[in-house]
């Protein structure tokens, strides 16, 4: 562990942090869950297309402007009675502190400028359009419109669909504006890695990350001053002799003008953004790399996931946005929050999968180390999933849940009384407003608005920890885990 006391010039800290999000309601069809349940029935897509939302609706929805940073986690617990998607904020706005909320039409054209093999075809006078709007985009530059192109006739996109195993792009429910086709040559024809569903989940992580690191470059620092990259989404880019090889960390700033970076991707499943903050830090904090920024885009294949529990309900389809985070990490400059790498809590192999267990290695073993209390923690960010999302489908509150565990060991601590136990949730907890984007969920959305408290002398220290599922992939039946303390600056105190 880091020895601050000695090396206080190597203190890694939080810079900045962005989130976007992009509302694609036409693609949840196309998503995991739905593209199957359609597949086997196809008259489930007339009643998800009537309850997809419109844009203005989704940027009015408050989970969403808690997730760009209008509104504060807490304003969902006092100020913002649930049901939350029957209460939209009044005059919301798609643009926040810590990002914005893009329409489905502007993101085509992101997709469209992140493609780089010609795999995206979309019609000409919708492309118009397109090229129309993003000109006005604060963050879109002549290169991007150009790289948009002139776009092909209806009746092309319509023959790939009946000649090719392309797949279609619809805009506003089910218009349809465009396909995504396999790429020619070299026999990528044959390779089950490269077909269009695959080839349109990696651009949809491209786009959605690089408007992330966009946003964070406008606000924090040049784009010539990031060192390294680390990408920690969900996504599998690669062929058929290397599935998973990456690199999309280069590929988002690729297009961000880090032309001083290199990177590589870190992959945990849902944990990965934490694995990747604590990476960054130890890079930093041992001065290999001065500025490191963590990236990741949304996850195309969970659009709709729990469509069902929402239909049941006659609710809309909550799960219609594509997420990208973006964290710069850098060394000490006296205000920016500390990551406290001797705070590190992991879960080890012998660790085991119960609850209790990841908990106590996560949470209660670093603060014992760190000779703080339970109660000492001003913030817990865990997985913050949306609760309106991930009830209707049995899911339960995800957050309210792990807060009540951590509060439990408070109690077995004799740190806090039995009875103060709702009290410890409502205080240290908070209530989950991310979209179940797999591994954008797990504790990051909470870093801009600890940072913002912490700058603002209004916050201590927030513990993050994110846990995930190893045995997703087949190979072992590992849980994971791993935690960081942020803490307020206190140089000069």
């Amino acid at each position: 562990m880091v020895n601050y006391s000695a090396n206080q010039n190597v203190k890694p800290v939080l810079k900045g942090v962005s989130y976007f999000l992009a509302h694609v309601p036409s693609m949840i069809r196309h998503g995991s869950k739905p593209s199957r349940e359609i597949g086997k029935n196809p008259s489930l897509l007339p009643p998800i297309l009537d309850h997809l939302w419109t844009f203005d609706q989704a940027v009015a929805y408050p989970p969403n402007q808690v997730f760009i940073g209008n509104l504060d986690p807490d304003d969902l617990l006092y100020n913002n009675p649930p049901p939350w998607y029957q209460n939209p904020v009044p005059n919301s706005s798609r643009w926040g502190p810590f990002g914005e909320i893009m329409p489905e039409e502007e993101f085509y054209g992101m997709m469209k400028i992140s493609d780089e093999f010609e795999l995206l075809l979309l019609e000409e006078s919708f492309l118009l359009g397109v090229a129309s709007r993003l000109q006005d985009h604060p963050l879109i530059n002549p290169e991007d419109i150009r790289k948009l192109g002139k776009g092909v006739s209806l009746e092309q996109i319509e023959g790939k669909l009946r000649e090719e195993p392309a797949m279609p792009i619809y805009c506003q429910g089910d218009r349809l504006v465009g396909c995504c086709q396999r790429p020619r040559g070299g026999g990528a024809e044959e390779d089950a890695n490269l077909v269009p569903h695959i080839l349109l989940e990696n651009l949809t992580t491209r786009a959605s990350g690089v408007m992330a690191l966009r946003h964070l470059i406008a606000k924090t620092g040049g784009a010539h001053e990031i060192d390294y990259l680390l990408g920690c989404g969900e996504e599998a880019v690669g062929d058929r002799y290397n599935r998973g090889g990456g690199n999309m960390a280069k590929a988002i700033g690729e297009l961000c003008g880090c032309t001083k970076a290199t990177g590589s991707d870190v992959k945990a499943f849902c944990c990965a953004p934490v694995h990747a903050i604590v990476l960054a830090a130890s890079l930093v904090a041992s001065k290999v790399f001065n500025n490191v920024v963590v990236v990741a885009g949304g996850s195309f294949a969970k659009l709709g996931m729990k469509f069902q529990g929402h239909l049941r309900h006659d609710m809309p389809i909550l799960e219609d946005v594509l997420a990208g985070i973006a964290v710069w990490v850098s060394q000490d400059d006296g205000k920016s929050p500390v990551i406290r790498l001797d705070s590190i809590g992991k879960h080890e192999i012998s660790s085991g999968s119960a609850q209790q267990a990841i908990i106590d290695k996560l949470v209660v073993q670093p603060l014992d180390h760190l000779g703080l209390k339970l109660t000492q923690v001003d913030k817990y960010a865990t997985e913050m999933h949306n609760p309106e999302v991930t009830e209707p489908q049995g899911s339960g509150n995800v957050p309210r849940m792990n807060y009540r565990t951590i509060g439990s060991f408070a109690v077995m601590r004799n740190e806090l009384r039995r009875e103060d136990l709702d009290h410890f949730v409502e205080v240290h907890g908070m209530p989950g407003f991310s979209p179940t984007q797999g591994h954008i969920a797990s504790a990051v959305p909470v870093l801009g608005h600890s940072m913002r408290k912490m700058m603002r002398g209004e916050m201590e220290n927030t513990m993050f920890l994110a846990k995930g599922s190893l045995f997703l992939g087949r190979v072992t039946q590992l849980s994971d885990g791993i935690s960081f303390l942020l803490e307020r600056n206190k140089r000069g105190e």
